[in-house]
C-alpha cells in the first residue's frame, strides 16, 4: 500500500478516471450497436454523426488508439453507405 499522501491521491484519481473511461467506452459501444441494427438509412446517418463524434472523443482522450478510431469509423461508414 502507498505510504505518501500524494500516492494515495494518485490512486484515487486513477480509479475515478478509469471508471469515467469505462463509462464513455461502454456508452459508445451501445450506440455502435444501435447504429448496426438501425433499419432506415436516415436514422443510421443521424446515428453515424453522433457515433463518429463519440469515437473521435475517445481517441482524443487516449481511451482508444487513433488508428483504432479511424478503423471503426471507416467500417461504420461503409455500413451506413451500404444501406438502402
Amino acid at each position: 500500500m502507498a505510504n505518501h499522501k500524494s500516492a494515495l491521491k494518485r490512486i484515487r484519481t486513477n480509479e475515478a478516471r478509469a471508471e469515467r473511461n469505462r463509462y464513455q467506452l461502454k456508452t459508445t459501444r451501445t450506440f455502435i450497436k444501435k447504429l448496426k441494427t438501425s433499419a432506415s438509412k436516415k436514422e443510421a446517418v443521424e446515428l453515424f454523426k453522433k457515433v463518429s463524434g463519440m469515437i473521435d472523443k475517445l481517441a482524443k482522450k487516449n481511451i482508444i488508439h487513433k488508428n483504432n478510431a479511424a478503423n471503426r469509423k471507416s467500417k461504420l461508414a461503409k455500413l451506413v453507405n451500404g444501406l438502402k
